[in-house]
Parts: C-alpha cells; structure tokens; sequence
C-alpha cells in the first residue's frame, strides 16, 4: 500500500457541516493523506473518512441524509502519491 495525498474541493458543502467538529477537513479545500491500493482507493477512504466522522458524531436520520447529499458534491482536484 502506498500513501496517497488526496485534494479536495469542499466549497458546495462546508456550510453544510459547520455544526460538526470536522478536525482536518475543516477548510474548504483540504489535503488528505490516506493510505490505499490505488489512486481510487484513496479518493473512496478521503471521503468515506469524512462521512465516517461526521456519522460518528450524530448517527440520526437527518445526519444520514446529509451525508448521502455531501458525497455528490465533494470534488477530488488532485491524488498525488507520497
């Protein structure tokens, strides 16, 4: 496995989660580094990493649907390996 750093573009939906702790996705355009297989492996754990802390803070049904909503609209600008 390589270590891969992944650039997002969360400018659609930051305004969305301003009511979750959201530790180094807190910016609209944050840099990520996950460790994967493969450059598409690595843009699927960056944002199942995001959904995964948000979940983990509020597991209701509403929480459930933004997460459904956010998963469309993040943008992967850049995966680069380490």
């Amino acid at each position: 496995m390589k270590i891969y750093k992944v650039y997002l573009d969360m400018t659609l939906i930051i305004s969305r989660l301003k009511n979750f702790r959201l530790y180094e996705y807190n910016t609209t355009s944050p840099i990520v580094f996950v460790e994967a297989d493969d450059p598409d492996g690595a843009c699927f754990k960056a944002i199942y990493q995001l959904v995964r802390i948000i979940l983990d803070q509020d597991s209701s049904q509403e929480t459930k649907d933004i997460c459904k909503d956010i998963k469309k609209d993040i943008r992967v600008l850049k995966v680069s390996t380490q």
